[in-house]
């Protein structure tokens, strides 16, 4: 990949859409992908058009006393300066000091604006990203980098900022003064003019050959800038782990192969861009000179007047520079149409469908029924992860799966809550169909105790409310001493009000699942999942935690992933997996005297205890 990036002129090699392929909508950067960012872009800010309509009106202004000002001082030098006169030259002069300083006061009043537009612009765009980003279901996540999915939330919406404060303004700026300055060129010299026009068609041709690579470039910038933000942080994240095994070495590599890429396709596409303002400004020269030697020669044959050619000369300058400006602001916008279409791509994702037609169903009493369930995460894989399961967990009974790593037992959770939904076959709660609930309705009615537990910046009392939002004090008090949490939550600096770092940095694993257990608590739920509740708990606080679990599970349907056999064997039924099918089912009791799998897991289970 670094290869390809060596030269400006082997851009063709370099495949844009290597990390899309197999993406519904492939990125690309060019005529009608860009009309459409932008028209979705304009949704935006005609939020704003009132305030929008006085940035034009000012760049209207500014543009047309950008152009009064040298005219001015064309008519001060043929009508004083070369007559020698100076009946009316303080009211010349004044009204000349009034136009630049309006100037002045109209670019500060548009950019002004402008800015408050931009910065509106953006905080609804990042406003609705996060929004649209919970809305999504499990499966975008599961296939996105965290990292690269903050770099579209932050970086390319910046990039967007950065970009609607300055380059808006000057792309209208700069066509109203184009247009502006060539009308009154022809006014005053019809055939100076056509020779400075002269300069157009290489103008065109050096910003087709530039502006065809450069857009390819960006988009391939961000894409790279978006790898690298999720490879930081999945480094910092893992920094345990990465010290833990001593591949420092190995992630400073990568992290060097990477930022190689990011600085080899941002050294091209601004390498290239920034060809733009050099042939640009060799033009103007150009103009410049030409319009100094023929405006002479018209001059001492009586054709024009010096203070034409001064107004030439400077128009020419005009007339130029919003070439110029444009130019430059061209790769500008290709860079915020890059990260735009970035955002977009999310917000165009289809969101998680709550489906309700049954209502919101809160009554429910626990049953859960699976009939030939089949499903794959990938769409068209050859082996499905599950294969036709069929089982029913009646009301407040405690199912318990298990099965070696690989066998489905997680996915079987995920189609539980919705997480996905199967391919094949029903699931049924309470006799109705898993579907026609509503996702938000379904997971009200669930709690979770995972084997990593996760906690929130906050305070202890804030990570549990989380089970509730609307408990009180006292209820989340009374949910922790029934989860053994309330004695060394007592021992916290704060006590319930002592704040959490980052991911609970600072209490230990065993800690964290009993805060997480007391969120479950609060939470009161009809349907109960657990995947090794007790696994970090020390023997002491899993003795008090089962008595808890006990508690917490009675009178709900509970499905317990367990890796530690000894923990299930009260279970009212044992369902066991393998490769995606269920190949047992019974009690403790049944399952070992059969004899079969299950029994030879429980016996390697205390074989290697």
């Amino acid at each position: 990949m670094l290869k390809q990036l060596t030269s400006p002129f082997k851009y063709k090699r370099i495949d844009l859409n290597t990390s899309v392929q197999n993406s519904k909508r492939k990125q690309r950067v060019g005529l009608k992908e860009g009309l459409y960012t932008i028209l979705k872009l304009w949704r935006y800010l005609s939020k704003k058009k009132g305030q929008f309509l006085l940035v034009l009106i000012m760049v209207l202004i500014s543009s047309a006393l950008a152009l009064l000002g040298p005219y001015l001082i064309g008519k001060t030098i043929d009508d004083y300066i070369v007559s020698q006169k100076s009946d009316g030259l303080g009211i010349l002069f004044g009204g000349m000091v009034l136009v630049f300083v309006f100037h002045s006061l109209s670019l500060f009043l548009q950019n002004f604006w402008m800015i408050g537009i931009s910065q509106y612009t953006v905080n609804e765009m990042r406003s609705d990203l996060v929004q649209h980003l919970h809305r999504l279901p499990i499966s975008f996540f599961d296939k996105k980098q965290h990292g690269e999915l903050m770099s579209r939330v932050t970086n390319d919406i910046e990039n967007v900022s950065s970009t609607l404060n300055s380059s808006v303004i000057q792309v209208f700026s700069s066509l109203l003064t184009l247009i502006g300055t060539v009308t009154v060129m022809l006014l005053l010299s019809p055939m100076l003019t056509a020779i400075t026009l002269l300069i157009i068609p290489l103008m065109v041709l050096g910003m087709k050959w530039i502006t065809k690579r450069t857009g390819r470039l960006f988009k391939y910038q961000q894409q790279n800038l978006g790898e690298l933000n999720g490879y930081i942080e999945e480094v910092i994240s893992g920094q345990k782990m990465v010290k833990a095994y001593s591949q420092e070495e190995r992630v400073i590599k990568e992290f060097i192969v990477k930022g190689e890429q990011l600085r080899n396709s941002g050294f091209w596409a601004q390498t290239i861009s920034g060809f733009i303002p050099k042939v640009m400004n060799m033009l103007n020269n150009l103009s410049f000179a030409v319009i100094a030697g023929i405006g002479g020669l018209f001059a001492l044959n009586g054709l024009i007047t010096i203070g034409v050619i001064v107004i030439f000369a400077e128009y020419a300058r005009q007339f130029t520079r919003p070439l110029n400006d444009l130019a430059n602001q061209f790769n500008t916008l290709l860079s915020a149409i890059a990260g735009a279409e970035r955002v977009f791509d999310i917000l165009d994702e289809e969101i998680e469908k709550d489906d309700q037609s049954n209502g919101e169903y809160f009554d429910i009493q626990g049953e859960v029924t699976f009939e030939n369930v089949s499903f794959a995460y990938e769409e068209g894989e050859d082996q499905q992860t599950i294969h036709s399961v069929s089982f029913q967990a009646l009301p407040g009974e405690v199912i318990a799966l298990v099965g070696p790593t690989g066998a489905g037992k997680t996915t079987l959770i995920n189609l539980i809550t919705r997480f996905y939904d199967p391919d094949e076959g029903r699931i049924l709660i309470d006799g109705v169909n898993i579907d026609k609930i509503g996702r938000s309705a379904l997971r009200k009615q669930m709690a979770f105790v995972l084997q990593d537990t996760f906690l929130f910046q906050g305070t202890v009392m804030d990570n549990i409310r989380y089970g509730r939002l609307d408990a009180t004090d006292e209820e989340i008090i009374e949910a922790a001493k029934l989860a053994n949490a309330d004695p060394f939550i007592q021992k916290l600096p704060d006590g319930y009000h002592t704040q959490i770092k980052h991911d609970g940095n600072g209490i230990s694993h065993g800690q964290k699942q009993l805060l997480a257990i007391a969120r479950a608590m609060l939470a009161n739920p009809m349907i109960l999942l657990l995947d090794e509740a007790t696994s970090s708990i020390d023997t002491i606080t899993e003795l008090r935690i089962q008595e808890a679990l006990s508690r917490l599970m009675k009178g709900r349907t509970t499905f317990v992933i367990a890796h530690r056999l000894n923990t299930i064997q009260h279970a009212d039924q044992i369902i066991v997996l393998k490769d995606g099918e269920i190949i047992e089912k019974g009690t403790h009791h049944e399952l070992l005297e059969k004899q079969e799998f299950y029994y030879e897991m429980q016996t390697q289970h205390y074989a290697v205890n």
